[in-house]
């Protein structure tokens, strides 16, 4: 088996020692179990057969010291009678219970996974096929309980689900995450919450964009025990360090930072600081580090963290990791320059006006610095305007795109190139006055670049060829023509 996360709790439904409040799922399947089947009917009936009466009966109603004793017996006949009956019984209240005595049978021994798994082989096909098509069932309760079930058996055997099936699996997952009003939320996030303890799928879900989804979630939901779990999924691909590097392309410590500033559930931000002390530790790239230290300080962390420090916590691991990322996080911000400043703003999407966008001097000093990469920068800048509906950010996109243009001396030509012109120039119809003001600001600077340029020619035309009086006329003229917007 893939090796597990140390240190989590055995018990997801657990977190130091304390049972959390039960979800839907488990509150259904109490319920489920109260309403016990008449297999006597099934038999005489003949929906199902002697054998299959006999297994489950067995099952369902012998002390467990017994039951434990047949199933280590009869192996292959006790998932050969839930299987079958699975598939051939058409009601939806016999299938969830079955489904329940089966996830109660691999709660209670995680071993007993290997019971399915065998059965598989010997059928010469796999639990995946056996229990995936469960989860297009109509019965809410049925897909969730079965999606549960495909959880432990993938986590607890040394059998990996690979390839179609667990791309299948996943897909059917995030589809739970992003459904609204979906009541079992909680149960899908479980499923995650196991299934990211193993490297392999972390991977494979990052793969698919899992990370995203996550995030969409988080940032719509105000359940906290939601909150917590969802952290927790982050949490753990962040032991992955090529993961953890990668983490904040998709703005996770913005989110994070966010979740943090307004919960007041101790296991809420105890997750969030332990994740983020992963996006220090883990990476092996520096530069990463320093990026995700400089994107905490600018999600206003250490102020966070100066507020948890005046409260009392039992748990060692909370005092611990308060400490060390108040210590990190004060020393890159005595190593952080304005320009790693601007650009841990503009990678969070969150822009606003810090003093670096009115600052002369940090645009003399860096504007060339934004071609670098390709033009990453003013791509990004430009991504903001076309997608951005926060008169905000508009606003000190377009300002910054017009500074650029202002003082790098191709600067027109450079946003020209990627698109900036035309989406600074949409938006001198925008609806809000202050995006307004400041796209016409950043349109005359690109427009005053020509006349720089003109005028330049025009005075070296005037000096080669003019008489000394009408060069001097010439030169007048030009200088009355203003150098910036």
């Amino acid at each position: 088996m893939a090796q597990n996360l140390h240190g989590l709790p055995e018990e997801l439904e657990q977190v130091g020692g304390v049972v959390v409040a039960n979800s839907a799922l488990a509150n259904r399947a109490s319920e489920v179990r109260a309403n016990r089947i008449n297999w006597q009917s099934y038999l005489q009936s003949q929906m199902i057969n002697q054998e299959q009466f006999n297994v489950i009966m067995m099952l369902d109603t012998s002390p467990p010291p017994r039951r434990d004793q047949f199933l280590k017996e009869h192996k292959y006949e006790c998932a050969r009678t839930f299987l079958e009956m699975i598939a051939n019984v058409a009601k939806d209240q016999t299938v969830q219970y079955l489904l329940t005595m089966i996830d109660d049978i691999l709660q209670e021994d995680r071993s007993r996974v290997d019971i399915f798994h065998d059965y598989a082989h010997r059928e010469n096909t796999t639990v995946w096929r056996l229990f995936l098509p469960l989860v297009n069932r109509q019965d809410p309760f049925i897909v969730n309980q079965a999606g549960r079930i495909i959880a432990k058996l993938a986590c607890w055997s040394n059998e990996l689900m690979e390839g179609a099936d667990l791309h299948f699996y996943l897909a059917f997952l995030k589809e739970q995450l992003r459904m609204p009003n979906n009541e079992y939320k909680q149960a899908t996030a479980r499923c995650l919450q196991m299934l990211l303890r193993v490297d392999e799928y972390r991977q494979a879900f990052s793969s698919v964009d899992g990370v995203t989804t996550l995030l969409n979630a988080l940032s719509t939901s105000s359940n906290f025990q939601i909150q917590y779990q969802l952290v927790f999924c982050l949490w753990c691909m962040t032991f992955n360090p090529d993961l953890a590097e990668r983490m904040n392309k998709y703005n996770v410590i913005p989110v994070l930072a966010a979740v943090l500033q307004d919960s007041q559930k101790e296991k809420v931000f105890r997750i969030i600081l332990a994740t983020f002390r992963n996006l220090l530790e883990k990476p092996e790239d520096l530069q990463v580090v320093q990026e995700n230290a400089v994107a905490m300080v600018h999600g206003k962390v250490l102020k966070n963290l100066s507020l948890l420090q005046t409260r009392k916590f039992d748990d060692q691991d909370i005092l611990d990791d308060i400490t060390y990322l108040d210590e990190k996080l004060q020393a890159s911000v005595q190593d952080l320059s304005s320009f790693d400043e601007y650009v841990s703003e503009l990678k969070s999407g969150r822009l606003e006006w810090s003093p670096v966008h009115k600052s002369e001097r940090f645009w003399r000093e860096n504007a060339h610095s934004f071609n670098d990469k390709n033009y990453e920068i003013l791509k990004i800048l430009v991504r903001l305007l076309e997608i951005s509906k926060d008169p905000l950010i508009l606003s000190v996109a377009v300002h910054d795109i017009g500074e650029y243009v202002r003082c790098y001396p191709r600067g027109k030509s450079v946003i020209e190139q990627i698109g900036g012109k035309q989406l600074a120039m949409t938006l001198l119809t925008h609806e809000d006055a202050n995006v307004r003001y400041q796209a016409l600001l950043a349109v005359q600077k690109m427009m005053v670049q020509n006349w720089e340029y003109l005028g330049k020619q025009l005075e070296q035309s005037t000096d080669a060829g003019a008489s000394t009086s009408g060069g001097a006329a010439a030169k007048t003229s030009v200088k009355a023509v203003p150098a910036r917007g």
